[in-house]
């Protein structure tokens, strides 16, 4: 497999400011679709998470490693994997998905978080749904039974976040801008790629393009088009590539014999009810012996807990007695409900404690 990548196809990243996203960042993404950041999270987040991450998944060229052809796997939210939580649930990530969507922190839910692996090799046992090379494509199919609505209205966010560099790994994710309202890339509806509408859900590159010149082959010059404009993001651990449903791109070949571990997170406007969670609900996990969610809820922020779609102070949920109610499963494990009790009271000048 050809790795090389020409210099002109290199997307670098750029710093954040003080741990938020600049305005150039912010319009990249609106008007992209992608931004590609780093300084974002701590640097001991991301070497914790990785280290930990590496003792769950077998080393690459073994055996058990060839039967990684797909993505997914077990490490989602929740996970008793250190710094899987804490990542997810940062207040950097939170910030930066409200800052992207113009809406608070509370107005979000968490639809997908999951740490995924990709090892380097020279054969494709997945065949035409391995994920080496990809064929281009955009996410929205398998979040939402609906279809993204206008550009100018994103519903929700993506982001991968890298735990390795491109130089050991390969693997660069490969975007393609946009550019501009009408570009003939972005054109509306976005249903010409493989496992939409009534094409068949293919995922490996030369398969599916294959499949698809078949089935619409008056478009397999605008699906050329498409490679052609492709730039590649140069990942170091801890970058962030922050994009959307409705952006096109795709995951090339890495080298041989090497792992790279990526967490992949997802939020949507909490008033967008027709994208799904990716994972089983978040309270499907309450009754394992570690008590791992309870735990979590109980420490959060109220931000964070906005996230994974538990009621603020003031919402209609609340009265004295589920106050009280949720007061008696939860205080075991120290959760305040003091902020609750004083937006009830008519007070809402609580402090939104951190986890």
């Amino acid at each position: 497999m050809n790795l090389k990548v020409p210099a002109t196809r290199w997307v670098a990243t750029t710093p954040t400011a003080e741990g938020e996203l600049t305005s150039a960042q912010v319009e990249s993404w609106r008007s992209a679709g992608y931004a590609f950041v780093s300084g974002l999270l701590p640097e001991s987040l991301i070497t914790g998470l990785a280290a930990a991450a590496r003792t769950r998944f077998p080393p690459p060229n073994s055996d058990e490693a060839r039967g990684f052809t797909s993505f997914g796997g077990p490490l989602n939210f929740p996970s008793d994997l250190p710094g899987l939580n804490d990542l997810t649930l940062h207040p950097a990530v939170l910030q930066s998905v409200s800052t992207l969507l113009s809406e608070s922190v509370s107005a979000l839910r968490l639809t997908q978080s999951d740490l995924w692996a990709k090892y380097g090799r020279e054969d494709r046992p997945g065949k035409h749904l391995d994920n080496a090379d990809q064929r281009i494509h955009v996410d929205y199919p398998n979040h939402t039974l609906a279809h993204p609505t206008e550009w100018t209205r994103p519903e929700a966010v993506e982001m991968i976040i890298y735990l390795n560099d491109v130089e050991t790994t390969g693997g660069a994710t490969a975007i393609v801008p946009r550019e501009g309202s009408n570009d003939p890339a972005y054109r509306w509806p976005i249903v010409d790629t493989p496992g939409v509408a009534d094409l068949e859900y293919v995922n490996d590159r030369d398969a599916a393009e294959q499949y698809f010149a078949g089935k619409r082959p008056h478009l397999e010059a605008w699906r050329k088009a498409l490679y052609d404009r492709e730039r590649q993001v140069r990942f170091q651990a801890g970058d962030v590539l922050l994009y959307r449903h409705d952006t096109w791109h795709r995951g090339t070949p890495m080298h041989n014999g090497t792992l790279r571990l990526v967490q992949n997170i997802s939020f949507r406007r909490a008033s967008s009810e027709w994208i799904s969670t990716v994972h089983k609900g978040w309270a499907w996990s309450a009754y394992r012996k570690d008590k791992l969610i309870e735990k979590l809820i109980a420490r959060a922020s109220l931000d964070q807990r906005a996230v994974l779609g538990f009621p603020q102070p003031g919402s209609p949920y609340w009265s004295a007695a589920t106050i009280d109610a949720v007061e008696a499963r939860h205080g075991v494990f120290g959760i305040d409900m003091t902020p609750y009790r004083a937006a009830l009271a008519g007070c809402s000048d609580q402090p939104n404690r951190q986890a």
